[in-house]
């Protein structure tokens, strides 16, 4: 070990100097190195002694003492040491070893494999894996996250999303080391070792892009709305992308055609089931054709159907003015949405406007009504029980059930800087704009000021309103 090598076995840090003063986090050391810390250490503390704590053993003699510790070492510390031959390969020694134990994720066996292959083409592993892997045995990639209703490392993700971009296939995660191993040894896609680890290291790098971007990245923007949409099953087609390095205007391109094939279809209620299917499709598609933000739309133009159409200018206004957005969205989406709109609002020379604190979506008709805001009719709305025992034909009903449907829709939402309570959310309108306006001055909602009422017709007609600033932000 490096540590006797160099003749200082009494002063490690010296070999092992913890890193500049000023640096993040500490070099990496080998695990033999931090378990030689541990015990030089440990043993300091029992010869020695510490400050803050009495010597253990110090009324005995140095002699029982380090007897006794020999005595420990001998029964309870196991060592094992395998000798290798010369034809011995220890990238397959270790997975035999660890075959009936811990299991290992498939990153380790996916490792394991190529630095065998490695090895028996004779190349220098130990610089391979310094330049090409080290930074993918971070416990960034060993963290479990969500996928689906599992919990997986990063890891695991990250193979199966690459796997998935280059053969354009669905990729069970269960079985991600037989899939990988069947994939790197097809004849007609077969890689080099060095391109493998080549490519695992640009692409995991990439992924990581995706999932925690810079604010300067140009796919920044992208990365944040799949991520408020949750829509990670683009990522192997986006994978794809990255192989090409598309410039900053291309990345911008691309992002502009996803969001809007996304946002029109979730404005229209259209699911995404089929999304897994649908970009893999994409993926097969641009491969063949050229992997460019104009045949993507061209490829996202062509669906047809519930599961993949692209919603033409008037499926969108339809279901921009009159669907319930509000539940199927939910709050982090609109504040998107909203918060994009609220940019067509400003001044073309302002600067996109940045929340210190994520804005909150609010109704302007209250969703609880009934008590401030009288029918058009002037009636009183219908609670959900009174609504069970009167005639289904009773006009109070038809107009009540409207209503709550008019309060989920686009025309009656809007964002807050600061959240109103509830007793002044559900105020009536004279008495609840004034609260409004003074809870925020974003430029989407200094257009309510002048509105002396707030119901059915207003509400329509400010859908419509915010419908023309959307057609422009979300272009097909």
């Amino acid at each position: 070990m490096g540590l006797w090598v160099n003749g200082n076995p009494g002063h490690p840090s010296d070999s092992y100097p913890k890193g500049q003063k000023y640096a993040r986090k500490d070099d990496p050391k080998p695990r033999m190195v931090e378990a030689y810390f541990f015990f030089f250490a440990a043993l300091k503390d029992f010869f020695v002694g510490t400050a803050a704590e009495d010597l253990v053993g110090g009324n005995h003699s140095i002699e029982m003492r380090l007897e006794e510790c020999l005595r420990s070492m001998r029964s309870s510390l196991l060592v094992v040491v395998i000798d290798l031959d010369a034809g011995d390969d220890p990238q397959v020694i270790f997975e035999t070893l660890n075959a009936r134990g811990q299991p290992l994720l498939p990153a380790d066996l996916i490792r394991n494999y190529i630095f065998l292959r490695a090895r028996r083409d004779e190349l220098d592993t130990e610089k391979m894996y310094e330049k090409y892997w080290r930074h993918f045995d971070d416990e960034f990639w060993r963290d479990e996250v969500r996928q689906g209703r599992l919990n997986r490392p990063r890891s695991d993700i990250f193979v199966q999303h690459l796997l998935a971009s280059r053969q354009g296939r669905d990729i069970p995660i269960k079985h991600l080391y037989a899939e990988y191993r069947h994939w790197s040894e097809k004849e007609e896609t077969k890689l080099s070792v060095l391109e493998e680890l080549k490519l695992i290291s640009e692409q995991s790098q990439n992924f990581r892009r995706l999932l925690a971007p810079e604010t300067d990245d140009p796919i920044a923007p992208l990365a944040t709305f799949l991520s408020v949409f949750d829509v990670s099953t683009i990522y192997p087609l986006l994978l794809s992308f990255f192989e090409i390095e598309p410039s900053d205007e291309e990345w911008g391109q691309i992002g502009e055609v996803l969001e809007s094939y996304i946002v029109r279809r979730a404005i229209c209620d259209l699911g995404t089931k089929n999304y897994n299917k649908l970009f893999l499709s994409a993926a097969r598609n641009l491969r063949r054709e050229g992997f460019t933000a104009q045949n993507l739309a061209q490829f996202l133009k062509s669906q047809s159907g519930e599961s993949g159409l692209w919603p033409d200018d008037n499926l969108f206004l339809e279901g921009w003015v009159n669907n319930e957005v509000y539940r199927p969205l939910g709050s982090g989406r609109l504040v998107h949405i909203l918060s994009k709109l609220n940019q067509k609002f400003g001044s073309t020379k302002s600067e996109t406007l940045k929340f210190e604190v994520r804005p909150t979506v609010e109704h302007i008709m209250p969703q609880n009504w009934q008590k401030h805001w009288p029918l058009q009719s002037g009636e009183k709305g219908m609670t959900f029980y009174e609504m069970q025992d009167v005639d289904q034909t009773d006009q109070a009903l038809i107009d009540t059930r409207e209503r709550n449907r008019v309060v989920q829709r686009m025309g009656n939402l809007t964002i807050l800087s600061q959240a109103l309570n509830s007793d002044e959310s559900n105020l009536g309108w004279s008495e609840k704009k004034p609260k409004l306006m003074a809870h925020s001055l974003l430029p989407l909602n200094l257009q309510l000021h002048d509105q002396m009422e707030w119901n059915e017709e207003t509400v329509s007609k400010r859908g419509v309103e915010l419908f023309g600033h959307a057609l422009e932000i979300w272009q097909r």
